[in-house]
């Protein structure tokens, strides 16, 4: 059996070896002609994966290693018969801590308290539906849009108009297609609240990258975060510039996600060629390099939170390395913006962290509890 795999994929001799041979290349180079002989396909959000890439193949699996699936053509896949599996969930507490970590480097630059801010947050799957139970786990104020869960479940579930209208921290966590392609446009992005923070970690398109560059200037009170960039690997210079945090689609790069990433396109691959897994991810993930913090009692709640959060990730490194690769031609930066994500640095999540507290503190305790970090007694 021959694999043709982005080379960013990790452990893929680990999970894969046993199958066959396995073929490295650039996600977003991969041919028609690189894919000729394979047999499974294995890629990240880079790779379009569509008839003109597979017809004239035998691939018979195709596996991304990434939550979207909007570079996939599952109506061709279902067309040709091909077996297809994404990894649901597998980077979303990467890209919560990114969100929180991002929130944290906006209140401190405001000089606000996060907690007195309405957080609205537009998509509830995976991503949205953990970062809405962690803030409303800290006791935050929180409104969710959902149009098809809202449709589907009924629940509490607002209106994207009732997000912009009544929070000054909107969230985005959608899939892109037809319907949130440009989600916020001109007029949406225009009708924000004075002083209204916008993260965007779900997608490029989501927002209107030109619009946004425009009303920046206008809007000097509005705070934008950018994790995903209309045209990637090409992010608008200027855009960027005007951002508060600014980072190259590496929200979710955390090495949890990404291992968890492949562990599961691996499970899925054992069910649809019918062997039993041999491999399990817990034997191969390596240990944090901050397994556990102490802290006392007294400590100021404010405090507890920025330092549990940013001693295992604090987006404003990410921030810099893209802010120095944003140099040179095009060519250049388009090439910087794959490098700084292939040569990304080690990164683990919150919820492997254990902390534990000296006294008798139950308001640290609920906050660590509602972070996912493990309490020790």
């Amino acid at each position: 059996m021959h694999i043709v795999a982005d080379e960013n994929i990790p452990l893929l001799d680990e999970f894969f070896a046993a199958f066959g041979s396995i073929r490295r290349l650039p996600g977003r180079g991969i041919s028609a002609a690189d894919v000729r002989d394979a047999d499974l396909l294995l890629v990240r959000s880079v790779t379009q994966v569509n008839r003109a890439l597979l017809e004239s193949s035998r691939v018979r699996f195709v596996g991304t290693c990434t939550i979207g699936t909007d570079h996939l053509d599952l109506d061709y896949f279902a067309e040709a018969g091909i077996a297809w599996s994404s990894a649901p969930g597998c980077n979303a507490r990467g890209v919560v801590d990114y969100v929180l970590g991002s929130v944290l480097t906006l209140a401190e630059r405001e000089g606000v308290d996060p907690a007195a801010r309405v957080y609205g947050v537009v998509g509830a799957g995976q991503v949205g539906g953990r970062l809405v139970h962690l803030l409303r786990g800290l006791g935050w104020q929180v409104r969710v849009c959902d149009p098809p869960r809202q449709a589907a479940e009924g629940g509490d579930f607002v209106s994207l108009e009732r997000i912009i209208e009544e929070c000054d921290v909107i969230s985005l966590h959608t899939p892109l297609d037809a319907s949130t392609r440009h989600l916020f446009d001109a007029t949406r992005l225009a009708a924000l609240q004075p002083g209204a923070w916008l993260i965007n970690a779900s997608r490029g398109a989501v927002v209107d990258n030109a619009a946004l560059r425009t009303l920046l200037p206008q809007r000097p009170d509005l705070k934008a975060v950018l994790d995903v960039w209309e045209g990637e690997p090409q992010a608008d210079v200027e855009l960027a510039a005007l951002c508060q945090l600014a980072t190259p689609h590496i929200a979710g790069y955390s090495l949890d996600g990404k291992l968890r990433g492949t562990a599961q396109i691996y499970q899925a691959c054992c069910r649809v060629l019918g062997v039993a897994e041999q491999v399990s991810l817990d034997d191969l993930l390596p240990a944090p390099w901050l397994s556990e913090m102490n802290i006392d009692g007294r400590a100021d709640p404010a405090w507890v939170l920025a330092s549990l959060c940013r001693a295992v990730y604090d987006p404003r490194r990410d921030d810099a390395d893209f802010r120095r690769s944003l140099v040179g031609d095009a060519d250049a930066r388009r090439a910087a913006f794959d490098r700084l994500r292939k040569h990304y640095p080690m990164r683990r999540e919150i919820d492997g962290l254990r902390v534990r507290i000296q006294g008798d503190a139950p308001q640290l305790a609920a906050l660590v509890r509602a972070l996912g970090a493990k309490l020790l007694d």
